[in-house]
């Protein structure tokens, strides 16, 4: 039986990288997003729409995949506001409801959802995307209210999740991209940013950080170049 895994926002970006990663890898790769574009269609994998803000589509595609084994689960969707909209002055409750709908209660409520299937893998692993903006102690820049806090409530989820799930053998990774070129923020912006890369080498790096971690590892937070990043 052939190893499957399941990787959110994988219409582009880091997570398309991802799901590509994995289907060279050889495993049975189940890509989700909210819009199945012609790019993720092309993966030449299983894919799905799903919503991470509606709880509903999440409890959908859990059934979907109910009594199925689940080996990697890669939480990789992710949504950021223009730091001119999530500023103190600016950042609405529409932006932070958006943001955290997408970046901290999809995760976890997915990764609720398809928790019996991660208990059938005798190897299972779970990755979470966040960002070194979530690190309370390296904030030195603030702005990004939304965004921030919802990347250092995912850290918290990833956190309680590896204490919860140790005594299970799920391992929980809190992975940092660092500056990718993606849609998250505008294209010109991301050009200036001398040490952005390319998604696929993002998601080539964090491949190897997730899969060489182990138990003693779980629940920490690290950086694509495999460095530990500070809570």
């Amino acid at each position: 039986m052939s190893s499957t895994a399941i990787v959110t926002g994988a219409n582009s970006g880091i997570g398309y990288a991802f799901a590509k990663i994995l289907v060279k890898e050889g495993y049975e790769v189940h890509a989700i997003d909210m819009t199945v574009g012609e790019q993720m269609q092309k993966l030449g994998c299983k894919t799905y729409q799903c919503d991470l803000r509606s709880e509903s589509s999440i409890q959908s595609f859990g059934e979907h995949f109910k009594d199925k084994r689940l080996d990697i689960l890669l939480n990789i969707a992710g949504v950021m506001a223009p730091p001119e909209e999530d500023a103190l002055a600016t950042t609405t409750y529409s932006t932070l409801l958006k943001t955290f709908s997408t970046n901290t209660f999809g995760p976890l409520l997915l990764t609720q959802a398809l928790l019996p299937s991660l208990l059938i893998s005798p190897h299972p692993r779970i990755g979470f995307m966040s960002s070194r903006v979530g690190s309370i102690s390296d904030n030195s820049s603030g702005g990004s209210y939304a965004y921030r806090a919802s990347k250092a409530a995912l850290n918290s989820v990833g956190k309680s999740m590896a204490v919860d799930l140790k005594e299970k053998g799920i391992v929980v990774v809190l992975m940092h991209p660092g500056y990718v070129k993606t849609g998250i923020l505008a294209s010109e912006r991301m050009e200036q940013v001398k040490e952005a890369v390319d998604p696929g080498e993002a998601a080539e790096k964090l491949w190897k950080v997730l899969m060489e971690k182990g138990m003693k590892d779980s629940g920490r937070f690290w950086h694509r170049e495999g460095t530990e990043l500070p809570w």
